[in-house]
């Protein structure tokens, strides 16, 4: 509501613009004081009724002769009243007023946009409203009004704040605080966002964490946190914080931490903190540090038999505190002789000698009367929850000798048995032998022999006569005293009779059970002898190894439906024993049918000497009236269900061998015959494998080292070669031994063989027919002698003489004889020699070749002359050993005659045995030289003969295929 006072004077009168007046708190606003006249002063008063002077807040100014401005900045409450403007003119004055009133407007004072409360809390959520009128405030939440009345845990405030008594997380959310002025229509808002903080809360992996010290090893500490805002974890000991070290280890959020290389002093509790805006939570982990147990003192000890007490000390250190225990070889002190360290007592054994006290971490064990068989290693044995330790002792017992051993030896006349004396002594004893006061062995004696090791001392008695058998003394000494003991030889007697218990008889066998001698005579019975027969027949008989555990044998061979009596013997080293009683029994009858199947067979296994491998034994039973085809073998280890692959045996085998069977394991076997008719019954033999051998490592290795071995390869080398060369050189007369022999010794060469021998003419032939070649020998049948009349053999260096013209009946062949040497022969006997031998060896050699290895032509042809007919001629090969003749040799010089023999001026040669091989050798191929062909033809067939001439000789044929001519590697080439 506006009022204006408008005075009028004269001619002067004041509006002011706008005319309504209201400012809202902190608006600006201007009004303008309008005068109609002249004025000369236009002035503004205050509602205090004092003229205006420009302020900050308050400003006047005249823009013109007849307008002036008042403006209002930043209204304030106080700004508020009655504003006049005057304006003065001479005598003149006018005036005008304008009610100014300053109202607030909606404003929020105090809202913030978060705020934030901890769970369960009673949360006031602010929201202060200014305004003029005051506003009246409604709460939202979710966009939905809320009704205190219908959750009694909200309630809005006097001063219009909203009130959650025990909020939750789930009353998190955005909140409105909205203001409403109902007289202006005014309305107007806030948003605000509650966040609900929730105080951590800390779950333990693991309350109590145990760890091993002085091992390396690490132990790990957890807890996890939960809480809003995501809390902060932290660990501390002994209210210092833990950070990341050598020692420690924090993950990424500090919820797991790793002390490493635990010890005892890592021992303790460990506090885990998780903090957030809602608070802080603690939670304790422990960590129980346990030492494994270790033994830090046990010394050997020296005691002398019953003359001092000693006592054995262990220590040992580990947490828990180890329980020490004490062992001797297989034996483990009892309860009463062992005391605990829960109860540090004194128990004693009960005979009194063994005392052990335990006290804590040390124990003892005395042992009051020290005798030679405590000595040996003690073993103390440390243990806790964690493990254990253990260490031995080794306790030394000095003590006079004691005397072990069988006392009685049986033994018979003529068979040597040995007495031994077993000393036991520390330190060690001599050992003597006496026999009525003399000392073995004597001068008299021959047939004793003493052996000795470093703990027996073996008296080896062959008794020859009755006298050998009685008392023998073996007496032992030492430095702490000497002992004697008497031992008897006693003369053994054969076994007594075993006896018969039962016979099962079957159809074909029978098995008898038998108790052993009640004497074996003194020695090992070896094995039962035992006869059966028919009655009224001769005995049978069958002897039987002992094998330990078994008290029956099976005989086999019987005839079905038949009476039998049977009687055994025991055989020991001795003799045969007396025989049993006979016992009768008969066999069954084969009962059969067509569908029968066979009986089972009877079984016995034997482990072998390997260990893992089984010998079974079967013996046939009734076969059902139909051959046994086969058997059929399967086994397993009992503890598993499966068989291994099924064999197949044959008929006629009594056996299989099981081989590389598992160690120390229970195995099952069956074995069932098959007939045409079916399968028997299974026979279930069971037996357990042998312990793995332990294998023994080599002591000293191998006694080679690697150059012995090199050395042994390089003269196994040598002798190879050497034995080939002395092979090439009586062979093929080649190598270095026969190099060796022709510079060095003067041996003639094998290409040198010919110049010693004079050039003799080979005939070249070839036959058409392509018969065989045919080789002659003369062989000696009476050799010659040493006497004038007896050729010698041709040496080396003996000649060929040019042979005379062949008959007309044969081809004229190539003869070579095998040339030897003889020793100290002349050059000149040697040729008179070879000459009566190749007149010998002609005459005998044409009268010797069949027909047919001649040539074709029937007619005689002179010496020298070619007939057309003769085939074409081919190099024949010299087989002899030694031969050179080359083709072109024997070809050269068609009219040329024989070399005389000549005269010798030296004693003739021991003649020696002579065989004298004549070859006559046909070439069957075609591939001759055509110019050694027509030479040939042209040429006088000759004959060149080395012969060691032998008198009443016989002749030897053998034919070769031409196809394949044998080729010793000295043959000539064309």
């Amino acid at each position: 509501m506006f009022l204006f006072v408008v005075l009028c004077l004269a001619s002067i009168q004041v509006q002011i613009t706008p005319t309504q007046g209201e400012i809202s708190v902190g608006e600006s606003k201007f009004f303008l004081c309008e005068v109609v006249g002249d004025a000369m002063d236009i002035d503004w008063y205050a509602p205090s009724g004092e003229k205006i002077v420009s302020s900050q807040d308050v400003f006047v100014s005249r823009t013109d002769e007849s307008t002036s401005t008042l403006t209002i900045y930043h209204a304030t409450v106080d700004s508020s009243g009655n504003y006049k403007c005057v304006a003065k003119s001479a005598d003149k004055e006018a005036q005008a007023t304008v009610q100014v009133k300053i109202f607030q407007k909606i404003s929020f004072k105090n809202a913030p946009s978060l705020q934030e409360f901890n769970e369960g809390d009673n949360a006031d959520i602010v929201c202060d409203v200014v305004s003029s009128p005051p506003a009246t405030i409604f709460w939202k939440h979710k966009g939905a009004k809320i009704h205190v009345a219908k959750d009694v845990r909200f309630k809005i405030m006097e001063n219009a704040h909203l009130q959650i008594r025990g909020i939750k997380k789930t009353d998190e959310g955005m909140y409105t605080c909205e203001a409403r002025v109902m007289a202006r229509g005014e309305i107007d808002f806030r948003a605000i966002k509650v966040v609900i903080n929730v105080l951590p809360t800390i779950r333990i992996r693991q309350a109590e964490v145990n760890a091993t010290a002085d091992i390396g090893t690490s132990a790990m500490l957890a807890c996890d946190a939960d809480g809003f805002p995501e809390p902060t974890v932290t660990w501390a000991r002994n209210n210092v914080v833990l950070e990341t070290d050598e020692k420690y280890s924090l993950n990424e959020d500090g919820s797991e931490l790793l002390i490493k290389d635990v010890t005892k002093v890592d021992e303790g509790d460990y506090t885990c903190m998780a903090k957030n805006k809602a608070g802080e939570k603690e939670e304790e982990v422990s960590l129980n540090v346990f030492v494994t147990p270790r033994i830090t003192y046990l010394n050997n000890q020296t005691a002398s038999e019953l003359q001092e007490q000693v006592t054995l000390t262990c220590e040992a250190s580990g947490e828990p505190t180890p329980a020490i225990t004490w062992s001797f070889g297989p034996r483990v002190f009892t309860e009463r002789e062992q005391a605990s360290w829960t109860r540090p007592d004194t128990y004693e054994s009960l005979d009194g000698n063994v005392v052990v006290r335990s006290d804590a971490r040390v124990s003892s064990l005395t042992l009051k009367y020290v005798q030679f068989s405590d000595a040996g290693q003690y073993l103390c044995t440390a243990r806790n929850p964690i493990g254990q330790d253990s260490k031995n002792m080794y306790l030394e017992v000095r003590y006079s000798p004691k005397i072990q051993g069988p006392v009685t030896v049986y033994t018979w006349e003529g068979n040597s048995a040995n007495i031994s004396c077993e000393v036991l002594a520390h330190p060690g004893a001599s050992v003597v032998w006496f026999r009525d006061g003399q000392q073995l062995p004597s001068a008299n004696t021959t047939n004793i022999k003493i052996y000795s090791t470093p703990t027996a001392s073996y008296l080896e008695i062959n008794p020859e006569s009755q006298n050998d058998f009685g008392s023998y003394n073996c007496t032992a000494t030492n430095v702490i005293g000497s002992e004697s003991k008497e031992f008897l030889m006693i003369q053994a007697e054969v076994p007594s009779a075993p006896t018969v218990e039962r016979v099962a008889s079957f159809s074909s066998t029978a098995m008898v059970e038998f108790e052993e001698p009640d004497s074996n005579g003194g020695v090992s019975i070896l094995r039962y002898k035992v006869d059966w027969r028919q009655p009224g027949q001769d005995w049978s008989s069958r002897e039987f190894e002992v094998e330990t555990g078994t008290n029956q044998i099976i005989l086999t061979g019987l005839k079905p439906e038949t009476a039998y009596e049977v009687k055994m013997a025991a055989v020991n080293g001795k003799g045969d024993g007396e025989s049993s009683p006979s016992t009768a029994f008969k066999t069954k009858p084969i009962r059969y049918t067509f569908t029968r199947e066979p009986s089972a067979p009877k079984l016995e296994a034997k482990v072998q000497k390997k260990g893992n491998a089984l010998k079974v034994n079967w013996v046939k039973q009734d076969d059902g009236g139909t051959p046994i085809k086969h058997y059929l073998v399967r086994y397993k280890p009992k503890h598993v269900s499966d068989w291994r692959p099924e064999i197949r045996v044959p008929h006629g085998s009594d056996h299989v061998l099981l081989q590389a069977l598992d160690w120390n394991t229970e195995y099952e076997v069956y074995v069932v015959a098959e007939n045409q008719q079916g399968k028997s019954k299974p026979a279930i033999v069971s037996f357990r494998t042998a312990m793995q051998p332990t294998a023994i490592p080599e002591v000293g290795g191998s006694g080679l080292g690697t150059g012995a071995i090199v050395g042994i390869l390089m003269v196994v080398f040598l002798l190879l070669l050497v034995g080939v060369d002395v092979t090439c050189y009586f062979l093929n007369k080649c190598g270095l031994l026969m190099c060796i022999a022709v510079n060095f010794c003067g041996k003639t060469g094998p290409g040198a063989k010919g110049k010693d021998i004079e050039e003799g003419k080979a005939a070249f032939t070839k036959d058409e027919s392509k018969e065989p070649i045919v080789e002659v020998r003369t062989e000696e049948a009476n050799p010659p002698t040493q006497d004038g009349g007896a050729p010698t053999e041709p040496s080396e260096t003996t000649p060929l003489t040019e042979a005379e013209p062949t008959s007309p009946d044969t081809t004229s062949p190539v003869v070579n004889s095998l040339p030897t040497a003889a020793s100290n022969s002349t050059p000149g006997a040697s040729e008179r020699n070879t000459a009566a031998a190749v007149q010998s060896a002609k005459s005998t050699a044409e009268a010797s070749l069949p027909a047919s290895a001649g040539s074709k032509d029937s007619g005689p042809a002179p010496a020298g002359a070619t007939s057309s007919s003769t085939p074409d001629v081919g190099p024949l090969v010299d087989l002899s050993e030694g031969a050179s003749l080359t083709a072109a040799t024997a070809a050269s010089e068609p009219g040329a005659k024989a070399a005389e023999p000549k005269e010798s001026t030296g004693s003739p040669s021991t003649a020696s045995t002579a065989q004298a091989d004549i070859k006559v050798a046909i070439d069957d191929k075609a591939n001759a030289n055509d110019a050694i062909t027509k030479e040939a033809n042209a040429t006088e067939t000759k004959e060149v003969k080395e012969v060691d001439a032998v008198p009443n000789s016989t002749t030897e044929v053998k034919t070769v295929p031409n196809e394949a001519p044998v080729a010793n590697g000295n043959e000539s080439k064309a």
